[in-house]
């Protein structure tokens, strides 16, 4: 492992301050940065996101941001692909690859490779999408539970773009999401036990997050709520001006996104989008927490430590990154 290329990840909670980590780090380490998360590769999509500014980009450039348009999906499989090109390129330059970001499917997908599965089907899909229009989200959950109870289990009835595939995948194959991850998994075991790698790095993990919950709980508050004041609600109106976006897009599903956009559609009141938005963005920051602590050879930091990057350079120090 140790003559393996050095990589580093940094992830954590939404709004628990992984960017500015991730800042400090490049202006001491020869690190160059990748974006992992699910709503920044879309252009125009950049106060909800809270995407780093242009001038932040510009001399710090994080790639796979702005890379699509939002009527375009990403999948784990697309990160998994772009962000392996994106490492290879940054360390045959002799730079450290530095990921920064919250979805955790996607450092899975890059770490473990993917099951095998199904494309996406829209015929399938707006089908789901019209039964959760007429039936709910609930009931189909209870669908979800009868036919891959591991992933009903896993798979929150608040979270629609994860609930609609894991139905989508069941029913354009026959099988059950959690049966074809068992069977990559059987894969992965495989590949391991014959010495090869998925992941040809040497990964160290880092973690930032306030230990405190309610500290978290009132930058979530916080960030969205100075969100709406930067003109948030506009961003979603220019959205809802194309002809080709619509609210069952992965783009448009995005934390705090479907919420606007049931305000504009007059399905909530001004009080109630943001009390949803706050609520589903809490909810994101549990699931990322949930991951988080299954993950193996995690190193923590606390948002809230004044001294967080000489822990991290000298846990990075302990892994044999820097050396």
């Amino acid at each position: 492992m140790s003559q393996l290329p050095p990589a580093i990840f940094l992830m954590g909670p939404t709004a628990a301050g992984k960017t500015d980590l991730a800042i400090e780090l490049t202006k001491v380490l020869p690190c160059e940065l990748i974006s992992v998360d699910s709503a920044l590769v879309y252009r125009g999509m950049d106060i909800g996101t809270a995407k780093p500014s242009k001038a932040l980009l510009a001399e710090f450039p994080h790639r796979l941001i702005d890379i699509l348009d939002p009527a375009e999906a990403y999948s784990a499989a697309d990160f998994r692909r772009d962000a392996l090109q994106a490492m290879a390129d940054i360390t045959a330059r002799g730079k450290i690859p530095l990921l920064v970001g919250g979805t955790m499917l996607y450092y899975k997908a890059l770490i473990d490779g993917l099951a095998d599965m199904p494309a996406a089907d829209p015929d399938v899909r707006a089908q789901i999408e019209a039964e959760a229009a007429r039936l709910g989200w609930q009931a189909l959950h209870e669908q979800l539970a009868v036919i891959d109870p591991e992933s009903a289990a896993r798979i929150h009835p608040n979270d629609p773009q994860r609930l609609s595939r894991a139905l989508e995948v069941y029913r354009v194959s026959g099988q059950s999401m959690t049966a074809l991850r068992q069977r990559q998994s059987a894969q992965s075991t495989e590949a391991a036990a014959s010495g090869l790698q998925q992941l040809p790095y040497t990964v160290a993990n880092l973690a930032i997050a306030p230990a405190n919950r309610q500290v978290l709980h009132r930058r979530i508050e916080q960030r969205f709520t100075l969100m709406l004041e930067q003109g948030f609600i506009d961003e979603v109106v220019a959205l809802r001006e194309r002809s080709d976006l619509h609210a069952g897009l992965p783009s448009i599903r995005a934390v705090g996104y479907r919420q606007v956009w049931d305000y504009l559609d007059g399905k909530l009141t001004s009080a109630e989008m943001q009390e949803r938005g706050i609520i589903a963005t809490r909810q994101l920051a549990k699931r990322q927490f949930t991951w988080l602590r299954s993950w193996t050879d995690l190193h923590w930091l606390d948002s809230l430590d004044c001294d967080n990057l000489p822990r991290a350079l000298k846990y990075l120090g302990t892994v044999s990154i820097l050396s």
